[in-house]
């Protein structure tokens, strides 16, 4: 079976600097797969690779067998990728059913029509009332995304991530800046929306990873080290040593 993303051998450079050191990667259609690693790995930078914000100096970046890398991002998103970032992306003065009505036109077919008044397209108002409900904002619907409170922005960021419908979801450190009990809320939010998808995320919480992974890489000075199931990954060497001998029993060990 065709991978939903396939890695191989990924190079980037920054002028001389080498952040991207031969990566390669697999995920499988379906699965939830978690990059790890100490801060300066370079997890951001292969987001960003697969997303299209960078070109790879060398190597290939396939997404379901087509090669993607040096696509821009909006075509990559065209073919079924979507992300994330690690800072809140959301239009702040449109309300949250707002957000989720732009993010749902270009894949309702949508283009560059000035014809349409938005108030009248009833298939994108249910989508976006569906990705509502989903996410579990539908008592926010009409507040102004600013107004929310972080893990509702966040919540909200996610709702827009899905709600063009692709199949290859990124979410770049989703969690990040949660409470306990808000980050326990964005793993069964996740887990929800991502049935059926392949989920592909940057995660410093190992609580978060080890109750949402399938499998999960480990990346350290622009390598991959490892490529396991988590009890693997939780009890491999090589991964312990890279995050400095704390344990990845503990989430603070990964920060």
């Amino acid at each position: 079976m065709t991978a939903a993303l396939e890695l191989r051998e990924v190079r980037k450079k920054f002028g001389r600097t080498e952040i991207i050191r031969g990566v390669n990667l697999d995920v499988a259609k379906g699965e939830r797969h978690a990059l790890i690693g100490p801060n300066g790995a370079g997890k951001s930078t292969t987001f960003n690779l697969i997303s299209g914000r960078f070109s790879p100096s060398s190597g290939t970046v396939k997404l379901n067998g087509v090669d993607i890398g040096g696509l821009p991002p909006y075509k990559i998103n065209r073919m079924g990728l979507s992300r994330s970032f690690q800072v809140t992306n959301i239009f702040h003065r449109l309300s949250v059913f707002e957000n989720l009505r732009c993010s749902v036109l270009w894949a309702l077919g949508y283009r560059y029509s000035f014809w349409h008044r938005l108030g009248q397209l009833r298939d994108a108002r249910e989508r976006a009332d569906e990705v509502l409900e989903l996410i579990g904002l539908q008592g926010r619907r009409d507040t102004h995304a600013g107004l929310l409170t972080y893990a509702e922005q966040r919540a909200l960021e996610i709702g827009i991530t899905i709600a063009g419908g692709a199949e290859v979801i990124l979410l770049d450190e989703p969690t990040a800046g949660m409470s306990r009990s808000e980050s326990d809320h964005a793993v069964e939010l996740i887990h929800r929306v991502t049935i059926g998808k392949t989920l592909v995320m940057v995660e410093h919480d190992m609580s978060v990873v080890f109750g949402l992974a399938d499998r999960i890489s480990v990346l350290v000075y622009g390598e991959v080290i490892a490529t396991d199931t988590p009890e693997a990954i939780r009890n491999n060497r090589s991964v312990k040593e890279a995050y400095l001998g704390t344990t990845l029993d503990e989430p603070a060990g990964a920060h």
